[in-house]
């Protein structure tokens, strides 16, 4: 199989749906190293002029100050120490908030760059009690549930037409008993993205469609109700790529696989011949508040916001946890593909509600959890 066949379709070998590209190894659990901020894509640009409903230098500004933030983040964490409760990227000044138990930790915090708010429970109280909630059983009206630092507490998200059921009633009560709880109501129960085969798309196992997430050395990351361990693997031309080397679902929704068969690792995804490439530079963990896109082999590229981070999502086939949940649409055929805040990868398309047209939510599976789990290195350029 030629590369320049591979550049004429529109659709790289390993990295189908992700258009982002990568060159050189980086260890999934250390930083990258510092360097120059690259200007923007043109294909990112868009999306987020599109999504946001902004011009192009808001977009770039808004690029820069999420930049800055993600950076800030772990310094200010730091200073918070025990009395962290979280943070998250104000809507409006687009500066990190840093949220403390103890006022005398204030002053520490501010002085590494962020803002402060005093909140009532720190950040391990509420991890310790939506720890408490995942060993319930949820009924299928719960959809899921996260801890939110902004208002201090734990947000469990049924489904509208179900709050009244006697089991989704019964499970709030019990989550109540476990600390903090706020409950809010969603329109549709989540699902995944998973698609029956449709012809010229990027990967498929058995009749299942999915999309390529981000380029490792030997193979790519992708969702792992899209296939199981050991399961082959056909590209867009049906050729065989390789087969799936790890895969987890539920509990997680993550899988890796290798490349076999003449495919070779491409660490550049094109633009479906309408969007220019992405450059991946690292896997910073963007804070909630940020901007992220997605690129998915059915809805191509959109925009959103990260919503909230390590919410368990009650899928009809069982719970996933440490999911991260984004205003950005998706539809069938989308899962797998890629997550990139900035120039920084963030993780495989899972599932959620709704759809391009009349919007949703979506949650992804952090990459460096993926990366982590089983050794691999993210290609970045």
């Amino acid at each position: 199989m030629r590369h320049a066949t591979l550049l004429r379709t529109g659709l790289s070998a390993l990295l189908l749906v992700g258009a982002w590209a990568a060159a050189g190894p980086s260890s999934a659990s250390a930083a990258p190293a510092e360097s120059p901020q690259a200007p923007a894509s043109t294909a990112l640009l868009t999306a987020m002029q599109r999504d946001f409903g902004i011009s192009e230098s808001e977009a770039v500004a808004r690029l820069a100050d999420e930049k800055a933030a993600t950076a800030l983040e772990p310094k200010a964490q730091r200073a918070a120490g025990s009395a962290f409760g979280g943070a998250w990227i104000d809507a409006n000044s687009r500066k990190l908030v840093v949220a403390v138990t103890n006022a005398a930790k204030a002053d520490a915090v501010r002085a590494t760059g962020a803002t402060v708010r005093i909140v009532e429970h720190s950040a391990a109280q509420l991890d310790a009690a939506k720890a408490r909630i995942d060993a319930l059983t949820a009924p299928a009206g719960v959809s899921s549930w996260h801890v939110d630092p902004a208002r201090s507490t734990v947000v469990v998200n049924v489904v509208a037409s179900e709050r009244r059921d006697n089991d989704v009633r019964a499970f709030v009560a019990k989550a109540r008993k476990t600390g903090p709880v706020a409950v809010e109501t969603i329109a549709e129960a989540p699902q995944t993205f998973a698609a029956g085969t449709v012809g010229g798309d990027p990967y498929y196992t058995g009749n299942v469609r999915c999309s390529i997430g981000f380029s490792v050395h030997g193979g790519f990351v992708t969702a792992g109700h899209c296939g199981g361990a050991g399961q082959s693997v056909r590209g867009w031309d049906g050729s065989a790529i390789g087969h799936f080397q790890g895969s987890s679902f539920p509990g997680n929704d993550y899988a890796w696989v290798n490349v076999a068969n003449g495919w070779w690792t491409v660490p550049v995804v094109l633009g479906w011949g309408t969007v220019s490439d992405q450059l991946v530079r690292g896997s910073n963990e963007a804070p909630v508040g940020a901007s992220i896109c997605r690129s998915g082999s059915t809805t191509r590229w959109h925009c959103g916001r990260v919503l909230a981070k390590n919410e368990t999502v009650n899928y009809s086939q069982g719970a996933v946890h440490q999911m991260t949940k984004t205003s950005v649409c998706a539809e069938g055929g989308d899962s797998g593909g890629s997550f990139i805040s900035g120039d920084q990868a963030q993780g495989v398309t899972s599932g959620g509600w709704g759809n391009c047209s009349s919007g949703g939510e979506t949650w992804y599976q952090p990459v460096n959890e993926i990366l982590n789990r089983y050794g691999l290195r993210l290609h970045t350029a």
